[in-house]
């Protein structure tokens, strides 16, 4: 077994991003405002920002500078939730649609780029190890919580 391919799933995202980061610079997009945007918009509008948070894997609190930042740039929109007053629920503008579609065109082609040379039949493998791989990885955190819950 490869000593080293935790390293290496660790190396990769950060690559994928440098990549994506280097080409969306012209846009004048930070890494932390891209990812905030392309993952508002793949779960949908109406996310509460500690949703959104968990989606990106950052802290609640660590978001906020990031999304006064693009409501500041009126790509998002912070709404009050019917549910709960103390909530905000984050939309996306019409003035985000543009950028959000030049966000998904780069991001697609650098993952094309990144995926160049694997065959379908190769990559539905190497998603169905990705997800194998997850699911080990949850069940060892559920077992751990519950081996400090005793």
């Amino acid at each position: 077994m490869p000593q080293h391919i935790g390293f290496k799933l660790a190396r990769l995202p950060r690559l994928w991003r440098a990549v994506i980061d280097e080409r969306l610079a012209p846009l004048g997009l930070t890494q932390t405002r891209w990812v905030t945007l392309y993952n508002l918009r793949r779960m949908g509008g109406g996310q509460a920002q500690c949703d959104l948070a968990r989606a990106i894997g950052v802290e609640a609190p660590s978001l906020v500078r990031t999304l006064d930042q693009l409501a500041e740039q009126n790509l998002i929109e912070r709404r009050p939730c019917a549910e709960d007053r103390r909530t905000k629920r984050l939309h996306l503008t019409e003035e985000a649609t543009p950028l959000l579609e030049q966000i998904e065109a780069i991001v697609d082609e650098v993952r094309d780029e990144m995926l160049a040379g694997f065959s379908a039949e190769e990559m539905d493998t190497f998603e169905s190890m990705l997800d194998r791989i997850e699911k080990n990885g949850v069940a060892l955190q559920r077992q751990s919580e519950q081996n400090r819950a005793s």
